[in-house]
């Protein structure tokens, strides 16, 4: 019997994705590669592992069966290199997904520290907001998303990140009062992040429930949204992460208000029983890179 590992992972992804061309992307090669391997895992196992028809990729019965096995295998291998401690023979893709909150904080750390963890381990990221990443995620067209919550859909691995804190802030050429009220506030153009997040709805539903004429302005980046109010084109509610800096060199001043959302609570979320050892541990990676960046500010 001559089987191979880069057969049982080829085997593995293209149940995952129901795709040949998906796991040739995925692992880095051609969809030719792929079918060759799935044809020689066939011919060592005497087997029909799957059909193909129109496009669509089916297990078979047997398919299933193994594909079960198929995971075990490659979970051993990922436990014997952990057990050997040698994370520098760990090669591969992390596809990495985040929110802008997490560049603009502790992103570059998180990377140098899965750099030294694993040389060897590339990271293809993907910036984009919870709401896309929680579909990617669910698609497996990421590893591991670091998100903010809340959530529509379950994951079975999931580890709390902790919670950033929001706060008004505004230009001080706005000239608002360090204590503002309503009126104050809807006095200005209201900054806030793109409509689909959960945070443009608590804004909105606020502003909504106060019966008060307020200009919202959604902004499907956060970036732009903090420059656009050290312009002085409206008052926003931020990370005080993010904004500690502008409001240091004085581009921004902090507007008390009597109501802030509610802080956006963040998590490593992967699929436990469909991913390498490598994304469970890159999750405990963020986790430590975020406590670093909390003992910092």
């Amino acid at each position: 019997m001559q089987l191979n590992l880069k057969q049982l992972e080829a085997f593995v992804w293209v149940a995952d994705l129901q795709s040949f061309r998906g796991a040739a992307v995925r692992l880095g090669t051609t969809q030719p590669n792929i079918s060759a391997r799935i044809a020689g895992l066939e011919s060592a196992l005497g087997t029909v592992l799957m059909t193909r028809d129109a496009g669509s990729v089916q297990l078979t019965t047997k398919g299933r069966d193994l594909l079960t096995h198929a995971r075990r295998v490659l979970n051993a291998t990922d436990a014997l290199v952990a057990a050997a401690d040698q994370k520098a023979l760990i090669d591969g893709t992390l596809r990495l997904g985040v929110t802008e909150m997490i560049v603009h904080t502790w992103l570059r750390d998180y990377l140098r520290r899965l750099k030294t963890t694993y040389p060897r381990l590339s990271v293809e990221l993907t910036v984009d907001l919870s709401v896309n990443l929680e579909i990617m995620l669910a698609e497996r067209r990421i590893d591991l998303a670091i998100q903010n919550g809340p959530f529509t859909r379950l994951v079975t691995g999931e580890i709390d990140l902790g919670a950033y804190a929001l706060i008004w802030v505004a230009s001080p050429e706005l000239g608002l009062p360090p204590v503002a009220g309503l009126d104050d506030l809807a006095a200005h153009p209201i900054l806030s992040h793109a409509r689909d997040t959960h945070l443009f709805a608590q804004v909105a539903a606020h502003f909504s429930g106060a019966k008060v004429l307020a200009r919202l302005v959604p902004s499907s980046n956060l970036a732009a949204c903090l420059h656009m109010t050290i312009d002085g084109m409206g008052v926003a509610s931020l990370p005080e992460a993010m904004v500690s800096d502008a409001l240091a060199r004085g581009d921004l001043v902090q507007v008390g208000y009597g109501w802030t959302p509610e802080p956006l609570h963040f998590y490593a979320r992967y699929d436990v029983m469909r991913t390498a050892r490598i994304v469970a541990d890159a999750a405990d990676v963020a986790a430590a890179a975020a406590r670093a960046f909390d003992n910092k500010v």
